[in-house]
This record gives C-alpha cells, structure tokens and sequence, in this order.
C-alpha cells in the first residue's frame, strides 16, 4: 500500500513509508465527523465530512437518511461538539449539507470522481459501530453517474462518510452496501447538488413503466396526475401521456427522468424536447421546466 498511496499536498510530495500513509489517513480522519440526530443530538448515528469552511462557519457534507430532522450536532475526531442546522437536503441523492457554527474547520481536499477507474485503490473512513475514525481499503469495481461501487467494507455508522482515493482525495460520500459493494456518492455529484439551488420540477404524479422502442428494452414515466399551475400543466402534459425521454436520451434505469432533469438545470435548459407516447403514437412535446413549487412525485 505504501508504494502506491500519497497525498495530496502543496507541494505534491509522494509518500513511500507507512508512518507517511499514516500521516495521509490522519489528516483524513480529523476531516470526519460524528453525526448526531435525535432530541438531545446526541445519538451519534452517522459519519460526515468537512466539505468546506470558512473564518465563521463549516460545512458538513452527510446522508440524508443520518439527519432526520433540522438540527443535528457533529462531533470532531478530537471530541469537540458544534450545533448544526440542515441547509439543503435532496433525499433521492440521499445527500444532506448541515452549517456548522464554527470556522477553520479541517476541510476535506475534493478529487474529481469521473476521473475514478476501475481497479483503483480507495479508502473509507467513518464511524461503523461506534469505532471513532475506523478505515476500511478496497478497490473500485465501477465508478457511474449515481453511484461508485467499491469493495470496502461499510457498517452502520459509515454512512454519510468519506470514500477517498490514493491520494487523500474525496471522491465520494458512503451510502449503503448492497450485493457485498459498498455504495458512495460521487463527489461530482455532491459538489452538485451544494451548488443548486432548486431543482426543477415538472408537477406531475408518475409510474414508472416498462416500455419497448425499436426491441430495446427502455423505461417510461407514465403521468398520474398533473398538478395545478405546474409546469406540466402549463406545456400542455396530459395524464395518460408517457415520458420515455428528453433532448433524444432514452431512459434506462428509474433515476434518470431525475438526473436528467439536474443536468438540464447546470447547463442552465429552461425548455427541454420531450419524446412522448400519447394515444399511441410517439411524438416530440416541447416542456419548459418549473420551480420548487411544481412537485414530481412517483407511485
């Protein structure tokens, strides 16, 4: 490990001893932070990152599902403990960024994730079963839009915490194990979501149906329900239409209406070209995007 690992530094030094990669997951480990919810904020549940901060106030990067309510408390690797409030939260992301009331906190350095390939190596560092700063190695199996999959070890509590890669870069925010993978947010995705805002929103109740085009076998978004005053509404959508893609991108899997919608709004589309099913027959409906106003719902 120590012949492949170094941090990232001024100076771009490269580290060849273990007390130099000690050094490296050190420096890691006072970025993290105990998340704590409940009442009293004091139920240490989660992990968290020290995303960014400044002369008078942090930010604190977690999963939605740690912060139940507004407030929570982090707790420092040295055992300090700050008051903190939710700033913005996306729960299909399962991201939450909570301010923290103190300054020249120990941020993170933030790696880009599209950069990730499979095979390399990656570190998670968090809280699991009440194991303050405990790290788990392993490698990438494959680094996506939505989720990097790697084969660390996560436990309850590692949510929320950082997966870094061989430099001591943040490339991801841990979610969830599922299939023997750990699940992390990739930190493209996460600066993101910090940058926005608002979301747009369409207004429309949905099902996500299975729908063939041409023998392939993509989704649709059959609409419900369209809410009063929505965006939806307003470009003429119908209930009964179907949405099976936008701007000639078919959909695949249930997150892409949404994610597509995301990356309208960082390139900045007010109006996107929509490939509907109506009465049968496909056609091209022209939309233009809402406020947080207009929900999107799916049964």
């Amino acid at each position: 490990m120590a012949a492949i690992l170094e941090a990232a530094s001024n100076t771009q030094t490269h580290f060849a001893t273990s007390s130099d990669v000690a050094a490296v997951i050190e420096l890691l480990r006072r970025s993290s932070v105990q998340v704590g919810g409940g009442r009293d904020g004091l139920n240490w549940g989660g992990s968290g990152v020290i995303w960014h901060s400044s002369a008078k106030e942090s930010l604190v990067v977690t999963n939605a599902h740690v912060v139940r309510g507004q407030r929570a408390r982090v707790k420092m690797y040295d055992g300090k403990t700050f008051e903190a409030h939710v700033k913005s939260k996306d729960e299909r992301l399962d991201l939450v960024s909570l301010g923290v009331e103190a300054g020249n906190l120990p941020a993170v350095t933030i790696g880009d994730a599209k950069d990730l390939r499979a095979g390399e190596l990656v570190m998670a560092i968090g809280n699991p079963l009440g194991l303050v700063g405990a790290l788990s190695i392993g490698i990438v199996h494959a680094s996506g839009e939505r989720w990097i999959e790697a084969d660390v070890r996560l436990a309850p509590g590692n949510s929320g915490g950082m997966l870094a890669d061989a430099e001591g870069r943040v490339v991801g925010i841990n979610s969830m194990m599922t299939s023997g993978l750990a699940l992390a947010v990739p930190s493209n995705v996460v600066n993101r979501f910090l940058a926005r805002d608002e979301r747009p929103r369409l207004g429309i109740v949905m099902r996500i149906v299975p729908v063939g085009q041409q023998g392939k076998p993509l989704l649709g978004f059959l609409i419900l329900d369209v809410h009063q005053g929505s965006a939806a509404e307003k470009s003429g959508l119908l209930i009964g239409d179907t949405i099976i893609g936008f701007n000639k991108r078919s959909f695949y899997t249930p997150d892409d209406l949404a994610t597509r919608l995301d990356d309208a709004a960082d390139e900045g589309s007010g109006t996107l070209e929509f490939n509907l099913i109506r009465g049968g027959v496909s056609i091209i409906h022209s939309v233009t995007l809402g406020s947080p106003a207009s929900v999107t719902e799916a049964v």
